[in-house]
């Protein structure tokens, strides 16, 4: 079977069972009694193994299958939730994680597991004993314990209709036998002919590697008697006992149906608990970055109709373009809910990170996420997952202290990491605070001195703020000693350029002894802005809404000068002026720029000396390409109505200038 044509949705599933896997696992680790947790990590380990044994990945087939079999004896209670099987289970997803991503890349998703294998068989053996597999084996109500799936029971069903008979086998073989799988091997030969198996007790591959004690149980339908299934059976040699008991289905399903029936007299709550029909679809990302593209498109028409409205003055031409322009608007607000994603599906990846460094650190730290049903552009939420990494290792590992100095200093033991989203305007904020030792003022002083960042008279003039700020400096760190986690002076200069690079800023709170705060500011979307067009001479600029606090008309008697940096007094702030037409060296001169943007990014504000507004437009940002990168203080270009191409300016590089 071709499978090429599914292997995107197999990504795709496996990916949300691996994340339920991971989740419910943390669950577990916190109520080890749970058994209904046990029962949700084991449907999704048994469709991932199915799913991967469908499409040929038999290394994620084999482990999953041992992942069910721990499973399948800690749900009917013949294993206890300990440490070692959350850690082991925890390794076994993170092998399944890096064989799913390897999918991803085009290989073919082999590893070697055999060490994961045979340790989660020690796990599930260390419990039981060959007397207890073999009693339950035998006993006659052992099968009926477990579940039949759909497919499973509608065969028997189908099977009871035409007459055929169901019968539960139990094989057991002689202590002495050495090769189990062979002999096993040989009662299924001889079952062949007389019928068909349906399930068996452990699995089929299973039971002819001979990975089983010395009985195993076979679900078989048939016409022949029960006798003649025993003395084909018994022709095998090594056999020492078979059972054969009849199986009723209906009784089954009776019994199931008594189990899961509720004493209530309140139909409505009954009504309540039905699970819902799902009313999502899975669509291609692709296509809907296609659809993205040719809507920007009907965006630049729209403009060019809205300046030949205003052109030719005809009113029924006014009034379409006016319709147009409320149905586009409207489409543009679906298709940028489309594209937006919760941020949830990169903050559930942190609490096992954040659970594996506290046990490598010997530190003791909770993990405490709000507002993960923030959603943002999917452009963002590809590319924030690594700076928030990076932030986290952070804290954990300079922020939060040892448990020891904790007590010592009147703290709890256990650390907190908060991690928090939260929608404000035009913008996404993400917190990571925490309440460790905070940040040395003077430990990052005398190490950016040392690197010739500052001068010893400048730190002393240097607000706490621009000081706790340098740690964003490249291959600055004030780790004592080099470690896997941190030491290297590389990631936080990542965190910070990546961050800008999506038109985003991060302020760093610290309180010594209280904790650390790092906020990231993000623009909701990134490819279709509202901007206000801005006439510099013979040039049109768009500068994002987002950005701007006000526009004001100057005089010149409202322009000052300190140290030679235009300055105006805006509502009791000295705001710097920066020329645009200097800036992009359209002319020296800018006596005529009789108009200012107020700018602000952070807590920093600039003001924009431009000739004139056009006014408020929605345009699409494009890529300036590959042969002008880095252009200073240009995040991008748009096709104006007319036909003129804009350029979009870039407010956080304009602030800092």
């Amino acid at each position: 079977m071709d499978t090429d044509q599914y292997i995107e949705v197999f990504l795709d599933e496996s990916r949300e069972h691996l994340q339920a896997i991971n989740d419910h696992l943390l669950r577990l680790e916190k109520l080890p009694t749970e058994i209904d947790i046990v029962q949700e990590i084991f449907r999704s380990a048994h469709t991932l193994k199915g799913m991967s044994a469908t499409m040929g990945f038999e290394d994620i087939a084999s482990l999953t299958h041992q992942m069910e079999n721990v499973l399948d004896k800690i749900r009917h209670h013949e294993l206890t939730v300990t440490t070692e099987v959350i850690d082991i289970s925890f390794l076994a997803t993170e092998a399944l994680e890096e064989m799913v991503q390897s999918i991803s890349e085009g290989n073919d998703g082999k590893k070697d597991v055999s060490e994961l294998v045979m340790r989660l068989k020690q796990v599930e053996s260390g419990t039981s004993s060959q007397e207890q597999v073999q009693s339950n084996a035998s006993d006659p109500k052992a099968f009926q314990t477990l579940e039949l799936d759909e497919y499973q029971s509608t065969v028997m069903s189908q099977a009871k209709e035409n007459g055929h008979q169901a019968f539960q086998i139990t094989v057991q073989l002689n202590s002495d036998c050495i090769l189990k799988g062979p002999r096993a091997y040989m009662v299924f030969d001889q079952l062949e002919d007389l019928g068909e198996v349906i399930k068996t007790v452990p699995e089929v591959d299973v039971i002819e590697e001979g990975n089983f004690e010395q009985a195993f149980t076979i679900l078989y339908i048939t016409t022949k008697s029960s006798n003649s299934i025993k003395d084909a059976i018994e022709r095998v040699s090594e056999i020492h006992k078979v059972d054969i008991h009849d199986f009723s289905l209906e009784k089954r399903e009776v019994e199931k149906s008594v189990e899961k029936v509720q004493p209530s007299n309140n139909e409505k709550q009954t009504e309540s608990e039905k699970p819902k029909l799902s009313k999502t679809i899975r669509v291609n990302i692709e296509r809907i970055d296609n659809l993205m593209n040719l809507f920007e498109e009907v965006i630049i028409d729209r403009s060019r109709l809205e300046d030949l409205s205003k052109k030719y003055k005809d009113q029924e031409f006014i009034e379409t373009v006016e319709n147009l322009t409320r149905v586009t608007e409207d489409m543009q607000g679906l298709m940028l809910a489309m594209r937006m994603v919760p941020i949830e599906q990169v903050f559930n990846r942190f609490p096992r990170m954040v659970r594996d460094l506290s046990k490598d650190l010997h530190k003791n730290i909770a993990l405490e996420i709000y507002g993960s049903d923030t959603e943002l552009d999917r452009t963002v939420i590809d590319e924030i997952g690594d700076p928030l990494v990076h932030l986290i290792r952070n804290s954990l590992d300079h922020g939060i202290e040892s448990p020891e100095k904790r007590l010592q200093a009147g703290k709890p033991e256990e650390g907190r990491i908060t991690l928090k989203a939260y929608h404000s305007g035009n913008h996404v904020f993400i917190d990571i605070e925490d309440d460790g030792a905070g940040i040395n003022r003077e430990k990052v002083e005398q190490k950016a001195i040392e690197n010739g960042l500052i001068s010893s008279e400048q730190a002393r003039n240097l607000t706490d703020e621009e000081v706790y700020h340098m740690i964003f400096a490249s291959g600055f760190s004030t780790a004592d000693q080099i470690s896997d986690i941190s030491g290297r002076g590389v990631g936080l200069d990542v965190v910070k350029n990546k961050i800008e690079s999506l038109g985003g800023s991060i302020v760093v709170q610290s309180e010594p002894g209280k904790g650390s705060k790092f906020s990231i500011q993000l623009p909701l979307t990134l490819s279709i802005l509202s901007t206000l067009l801005v006439k510099v001479q013979s040039e049109t600029y768009a500068i994002p809404l987002s950005s701007i606090i006000e526009t004001v008309t100057l005089e010149y008697k409202d322009i000052n000068y300190v140290h030679g940096q235009k300055v105006m007094d805006f509502r009791g702030h000295i705001v710097p002026l920066v020329s645009l037409s200097n800036v992009y060296g359209i002319s020296d001169e800018d006596e005529s720029s009789n108009s200012a943007v107020i700018i602000q990014t952070g807590d920093k504000r600039t003001g924009l000396l431009v000739d004139s507004f056009i006014g408020q437009r929605e345009v699409v940002l494009k890529s300036l390409g590959n042969y002008l990168k880095n252009v200073f203080a240009i995040s991008g270009a748009t096709i104006l109505g007319d036909g003129e191409v804009c350029l979009i300016i870039d407010p956080n590089a304009l602030v800092k200038k």
